[in-house]
């Protein structure tokens, strides 16, 4: 069973004089597990510090949450878990790290690119510290970067979108405009008009620059997601984090339309169940395989540094199948994933 636990008192003050310091005023939700060792062997300490929504996302920190769960469940020991607010500042996220690495938290895995400024630093500062970093790349002798090929799963979905849309009419929603979504966005866009020139693609990114608050507004993306669908689009794809439920329940409303989840498979989220029958499919990123395999690597004595590239060929990345909506078009998913891997297409990771 999981038991949830208070940061220490002193953790506590530490964070708060952070904090008011900075005039941010937020506070990160506070999780911890625990669990007799059943893998044998010692067990691990694992600090997650997550992205804004954080465990219960339905999406990408929840991908992240099953790979330390499954290490946790093999290897015995804890998790530390804190979570970002929309309101964060650089000083926030260092405090954050700093916490978990003051309380002897090793590995330490920040979910999320906004981390990487922070990291950078805290990890120069705990030197025997293992720090893994998901979607952002520090270049450091004791952190393990975990990327992702998201464009090529994107391309992907676009082929699925573009075979499936009876209007010649889709849509993409981004959480935040940044230059990892953005990659989202070209592979998905060139996926379509690969497969059909004549498919029309509407983007939109529900918020822009330091306003990270784009991944946590189911509210803003099912806005954004009935637009689309009033304009004519009948299958979107949205990258946005938990703003991604809210377009798939705006999708769900709309008679024939598709909604393409993403980063987990989302038409096995329990609390999706009521929309599945519109989930077409998910670009799913295996992010739980990247936190898992980092995790395992500290247990083992090995930490992984460098940067950890997980592709379509390794299966960082794949499109889901639960549903069988996309059974009729497998083939030709599949002849499109053949190119990609052997190099006949390459797939732009910039619009």
């Amino acid at each position: 069973m999981r038991r949830v636990a208070k940061l220490s008192a002193a953790v506590v003050a530490s964070a708060a004089l952070a904090m008011s310091a900075t005039a941010c005023g937020s506070t990160s939700s506070d999780n911890s597990s625990s669990s007799s060792s059943s893998g044998g062997g010692k067990g691990v300490k694992i600090g997650l510090a997550y992205d804004v929504g954080g465990r219960g996302d339905r999406s990408f920190n929840d991908s992240a949450a099953r790979g330390a769960d499954k290490a946790e469940k093999e290897f015995g020991g804890s998790i530390k878990e804190l979570t970002a607010k929309t309101s964060d500042t650089e000083a926030d996220r260092e405090q954050r790290l700093t916490d978990l690495a003051d309380a002897g938290y090793n590995p330490i895995v920040a979910v999320g690119f906004s981390y990487a400024t922070a990291m950078g630093k805290v990890a120069a500062k705990y030197p025997k510290t293992s720090f893994g970093i998901v979607d952002s790349v520090v270049d450091a002798k004791n952190v393990d970067s975990i990327t992702f090929t998201e464009e090529q799963g994107s391309y992907l979905a676009g082929v699925a979108a573009a075979l499936k849309t009876k209007k010649d009419h889709v849509g993409f929603i981004g959480g935040v405009d940044t230059p990892l979504i953005k990659k989202f966005e070209a592979g998905y866009v060139q996926g379509v008009h690969d497969t059909n020139a004549k498919v029309k693609v509407d983007v939109q990114y529900l918020t822009h620059g330091s306003d990270l608050s784009g991944f946590s507004s189911p509210d803003k993306g099912k806005a954004a997601a009935q637009g689309m669908l009033d304009k004519g689009a009948d299958v979107i794809y949205t990258a946005a984090g938990s703003s991604g439920n809210g377009a798939i329940e705006a999708v769900n409303g709309t008679k024939g339309a598709w909604a393409i989840g993403v980063d987990s498979d989302q038409y096995n989220i329990p609390g999706l169940a009521k929309y599945k029958s519109s989930i077409l499919t998910s670009m799913v990123k295996n992010v739980d395989v990247g936190v898992y395999d980092f995790i395992k690597s500290v247990h083992d004595g090995k930490p992984l540094t460098g940067n950890q590239v997980y592709s379509l060929s390794k299966g960082g990345v794949k499109l889901a199948t639960s549903g069988g909506f996309i059974d009729d078009i497998q083939p030709k998913l599949d002849a499109a994933k053949k190119k990609i891997v052997d190099g006949t297409i390459t797939v732009k990771t910039a619009p």
